[in-house]
């Protein structure tokens, strides 16, 4: 008997998953058809945790608006904190402001200030990664949790082993991610040599609006905008 049950349950499963891909596709084909048509974005990443009146929200802002004046729009994960003062910064400069939201069952909710054509619901976490990716000209990695190094790694990892272009990917916050980038270099490089040296040349460490700026506009000068893949 238990075991016709687990039978049952198993086959269960095998259908549910086989329907699911029409709402992956589904998923796939919004995503593309929307975001190909947005231009050239820079993603902005960091905690959904951060208060607007704590100082990495603040700047956040600021780089959001400096990213639009240099004419690119801004694509966050839709949700409070560090993702609202993205999509702020785009929406008070006049920019293109863009939000990749998804269903979780805490702290995220969209934020006022994506533009209203530009708000786009996920439920699959890795769909809405290769929208972040595909359609970014740089990644702006501000201080987050897991969810903010995931984004981060894997943009790592896709460079590293060449399926996608490079482009710039800049952390920000020296005092946040300067322990990590140690680390990086003393155990992943020196102490065990699990990265090449080069490696670690993908990510830059800034702490204002003007150094990531200046990031961006050196890389363009030499790479066309372009989808990443």
């Amino acid at each position: 008997m238990r075991a016709k049950q687990e039978n049952k349950a198993w086959n269960g499963i095998k259908t549910n998953d086989s329907w699911a891909i029409f709402k992956i596709m589904g998923e796939f084909v919004k995503g593309y058809e929307k975001l190909s048509q947005i231009g050239p974005c820079v993603s902005v990443f960091g905690s959904a945790r951060t208060k607007p009146d704590q100082k990495y929200y603040k700047l956040t802002e600021r780089i959001a608006q400096k990213i639009v004046d240099h004419g690119y729009g801004v694509i966050t994960g839709g949700g409070p904190g560090i993702m609202e003062a993205g999509n702020k910064g785009a929406h008070l400069a006049g920019g293109t402001s863009v939000g990749l939201n998804i269903e979780l069952p805490f702290e995220q909710h969209d934020n006022p200030y994506i533009d209203h054509d530009k708000s786009l619901d996920f439920d699959y976490f890795f769909v809405r990664k290769v929208m972040f990716v595909k359609y970014s000209q740089g990644f702006v990695v501000m201080p987050g949790g897991f969810g903010t190094l995931d984004e981060l790694f894997e943009a790592i990892t896709l460079i590293q082993t060449n399926k996608i272009d490079k482009f710039p990917i800049i952390l920000v916050g020296t005092e946040y991610w300067g322990g990590l980038i140690d680390w990086i270099k003393s155990t992943l490089l020196d102490g065990f040599q699990n990265i090449s040296d080069g490696d670690i040349d993908l990510v830059q460490v800034v702490d204002t609006e003007d150094e990531v700026i200046a990031i961006l506009d050196d890389f363009y000068d030499e790479y066309n905008l372009s989808p990443n893949f």
